[in-house]
């Protein structure tokens, strides 16, 4: 059941969807966002059990089944939120890497990494649009990637999604601004997590090397970032690209 808007133009009952928000980045985004005061469905794919613990670690908030790579699993995610109050927020976090030099890449591969960290947001984002618009109100943050911005050799794959994701974040900007819904995207650089723990010793010394501040991003500072933009209070930011990256774009 929908509530009231708030003075600021938020619903009373807002609700959040995190995809990929069982582990790493998206747990820290699924606590910040339960923090202030949202309802978070914590999005997973296949680990059940994590993305409960991240729930029962959280303020306010239910695991939830969602498959980005299935239209039907991502409806169903979309109208669990509408069960629950008014989808104001929705977090495009799934994803995965697969690093390799170009050469060594055949078209599957190709294809699941762009089904997963691009199509995968894009029929995210169009679930959620609909009642966003019909509310007047809604925040959409793209976990986007430094890599998207500079590039990175054996990463042309995960560049190219990330990038893609960019550029769908400015254009869906420009859709749906009048009606109340931004669209930003947040590139974290280097951050250790589960997925970034599989890179060999080096490559990881190596990412690291490229922040100014010496050290790797931490995964709260990446969800404070997506937190702001998912607040009332980031309502004249929409197609920004914010990187968390410790100056590795400078």
């Amino acid at each position: 059941m929908s509530g009231a808007p708030r003075p600021d133009g938020a619903p009373e009952d807002p609700v959040a969807l995190v995809t990929g928000g069982s582990g790493g980045i998206g747990a820290a985004i699924s606590r910040a966002l339960a923090a202030d005061g949202n309802h978070v469905l914590v999005g997973y794919r296949g680990n059940a059990d994590a993305a409960h613990e991240v729930a029962a670690d959280c303020a306010d908030a239910t695991a939830v089944q969602v498959d980005v790579g299935d239209p039907e699993s991502i409806t169903a995610a979309v109208a669990a939120a509408t069960d629950v109050g008014t989808l104001a927020v929705v977090v495009n976090n799934a994803g995965i890497a697969d690093d390799d030099l170009l050469l060594r890449l055949d078209a599957d591969r190709i294809d699941r990494t762009l089904q997963v960290n691009l199509r995968g947001a894009m029929l995210t984002t169009k679930a959620a649009v609909r009642p966003m618009m019909r509310a007047r109100y809604g925040r959409i943050v793209n976990i986007s990637s430094i890599v998207a911005l500079r590039g990175n050799a054996g990463q042309s794959l995960y560049a190219a999604a990330k990038a893609g994701l960019i550029g769908f974040t400015k254009s869906t900007a420009r859709e749906v601004a009048r009606k109340g819904v931004t669209v930003n995207a947040v590139a974290p650089g280097f951050v250790d997590t589960a997925m970034t723990a599989e890179l060999g010793d080096g490559a990881r010394e190596a990412l690291r090397d490229l922040a100014p501040i010496g050290r790797a991003v931490h995964a709260d500072e990446v969800a404070a970032a997506v937190a702001f933009l998912a607040s009332p209070a980031a309502a004249a930011i929409t197609g920004a690209v914010l990187p968390v990256d410790g100056g590795a774009a400078i």
